[in-house]
C-alpha cells in the first residue's frame, strides 16, 4: 500500500552552513522554514573562535529568520591549535556553544585555521570530555600522499581510533560520512560516536558528478564515493539505529563561484532537504524509520529535549528552482530544475 502522506514530530538539522552577510539574508530561511533546530558551522572567512563572536554571529542568524521566530541556531566553536580551554568551557557553559567543530587545516572551504595535528588540542579536548561537550569532526586525512577517495578511511585509522581510544568518553560527532568503512566504524564503537548523513551523499556516487562531464554543483567534500559506498550509507539510514541521524551539510556557493576553473565544494539542499530525505526511505521502504533519524537520534544524542512541533510531507510532485537568490549570489540549488516526488507543507 502506497503511503501518500506522513506526519513526524519536527526535524533537526545537525549540520548547516549558513554563511554570512548578504549570502546569509539569502538563505537562512530555507533551513528556519523546515527544522526547529540547526548546528551552524563556524567556518566563515573569519572563523568564530569565542563565545563573544558566536553570540554575535547567532544574533545575525535570528535576525535574518525572523518569519520563523521558533528556529533556533545552535552555535559551534572552530577548534584551532591555540584555542584555550577555558574559552570553550566558558561557551559552553554560557549556552553560547553547544559543540566544537574539528577541521583539518585546509580540509575544506575556509578551513587554513584549522587544527595542523590533533595532538595540539588535546588539552581542549580533555576539556570537552569532562564537560560532556560534543566534538563535531571533518573526518579526512589531508595529505599529498593520500588519494581523495581514502581520505575518510585514512583519518579513522590515523586519527579516530587514537582518540577514542585515549578519550573514551569524549562524545564525537563524525560528520557527513561517506564510506562503508565509516559506517561500519561508527556501528562498532560505543554509543559516544554518532554520525551525520547528508542526502546528497545518500542520492548520489562519483559517477554523478564525473560521467558525461564534470557536475561542478555536485562536487563537495567530502567526495561523493563508490556505489557500494552509498549503498552502505543507505542501509545505515534507514536501519532505525541511534548512532545516524540528518545532517545536510547544505552548503551555498554563488554560480560564478562553483563554475570556475577551480570550482569551490559545497552542495546547496536547504530548499528541499527533507523532501529528498523522505524520497530516500520511501524507495528504502523505510518510512517507519524517518523520525527517529531526522526528528529523534540527534537530541538524543546531544542531550536535548526532542521538539514539540509537528511537519507534514506528502506524495505531491514539484520542481526544484533552477535558480535561487539574485545577480553575483545566485545560487544554483540541488537537483535544480528536476521533480521531486514529495512536498513539505508548512503552515
Amino acid at each position: 500500500m502506497t503511503v501518500e502522506s506522513i506526519i513526524i514530530t519536527q526535524p533537526d538539522d545537525w549540520h548547516v552552513h549558513l554563511r554570512d552577510g548578504e549570502m546569509l539574508q539569502q538563505v537562512a530561511n530555507y533551513t528556519a522554514r523546515q527544522f526547529g533546530r540547526a548546528i551552524i558551522m563556524p567556518n566563515l572567512p573569519v572563523p568564530i573562535t569565542t563565545a563573544v563572536m558566536a553570540a554575535a554571529y547567532r544574533e545575525r542568524i535570528v535576525q535574518a529568520t525572523q518569519e520563523h521566530s521558533n528556529f533556533q541556531p545552535l552555535m559551534t566553536a572552530y577548534l584551532t591549535d591555540t584555542i584555550e580551554p577555558q574559552e570553550i568551557t566558558t561557551g559552553f557553559a554560557s549556552g553560547v556553544f553547544t559543540a566544537a567543530k574539528l577541521y583539518p587545516a585546509n580540509a575544506t572551504t575556509n578551513s587554513a585555521a584549522g587544527v595542523s595535528h590533533i595532538k595540539k588540542i588535546y588539552p581542549v579536548l580533555e576539556t570537552m570530555q569532562d564537560i560532556g561537550m560534543p566534538l563535531l569532526v571533518h573526518g579526512e586525512v589531508v595529505s599529498d600522499d593520500i588519494d581523495i577517495f581514502d581520505r575518510e578511511a585514512a583519518f579513522i585509522d590515523q586519527t579516530m581510533l587514537p582518540l577514542l581510544k585515549d578519550m573514551p568518553e569524549l562524545k564525537v560527532v563524525f560528520e557527513h560520512i561517506t564510506t562503508k568503512d565509516a559506517v561500519d566504524f561508527v556501528t562498532e564503537q560505543g554509543d559516544n560516536l554518532a554520525a551525520t548523513i547528508t542526502v546528497h551523499h545518500l542520492q548520489i556516487n562519483r559517477n554523478d558528478i564525473l560521467v558525461g562531464g564534470i557536475k561542478p554543483h555536485l562536487y563537495c567534500l567530502p567526495v561523493a564515493k563508490r556505489e557500494l559506498h552509498r549503498l552502505a550509507l543507505r542501509k545505515a539510514a534507514t536501519s532505525g539505529s541511534a548512532k545516524f541521524f540528518l545532517g545536510t551539510d547544505t552548503a551555498p556557493h554563488a554560480i560564478g563561484d562553483k563554475e570556475s576553473a577551480c570550482g569551490c565544494a559545497g552542495i546547496f539542499s536547504a530548499p528541499h532537504a527533507l523532501e529528498n530525505y523522505v524520497q530516500v526511505f520511501d524507495e528504502e521502504q523505510a518510512l517507519d524509520q524517518f523520525e527517529n533519524f531526522a526528528s529523534k537520534n540527534g537530541p538524543v544524542f546531544y542531550g536535548l529535549p526532542v521538539n514539540q512541533g509537528k511537519i507534514t510531507l506528502k506524495r505531491e510532485s514539484q520542481q526544484v528552482q533552477d535558480r535561487i537568490g539574485q545577480d553575483h549570489l545566485t545560487i544554483s540549488p540541488y537537483k535544480a530544475g528536476e521533480s521531486i516526488p514529495w512536498r513539505l507543507l508548512v503552515e
